[in-house]
């Protein structure tokens, strides 16, 4: 029986446009939501995870009557999703600074070009 906050590994079934699909142990499936991906906005699931995989995600609902569970990997003890979310806020921030970079840059190569 699985419980409200339990991690588990599941296996991906499948892969859409909204969500990914497991299976475990043969009985239950469950569905990760788009939403339960990231906080930030996910353009492409299959960055996440593939057919085949293996991952482990965080139980929030279980439907026992159908033998299904409502997922996330949105949990501070998930590596990989903390590994995600940190590597895209790196790029996020040289995105931001960018703009100002190339402004410094162009003002110093004037002030070369004055001198």
């Amino acid at each position: 029986m699985y419980k409200e906050k339990q991690i588990v590994k599941g296996l991906v079934t499948g892969v859409t446009d909204y969500g990914i699909f497991l299976k475990f142990d043969g009985e239950y499936t469950g569905l990760l939501h788009i939403s339960e991906i990231s906080n930030k906005y996910v353009t492409d699931i299959n960055s996440y995870a593939k057919v085949g995989d293996y991952i482990f995600l965080k139980v929030l609902e279980v439907d026992n009557e159908n033998k299904h569970l409502k997922l996330t990997i949105k949990y501070k003890e998930n590596k990989k999703y903390v590994e995600i979310e940190e590597s895209k806020e790196g790029f996020t921030k040289l995105r931001e600074e960018l703009d100002n970079f190339i402004a410094l840059k162009k003002e110093e190569m004037n002030s070369r070009d004055i001198a």
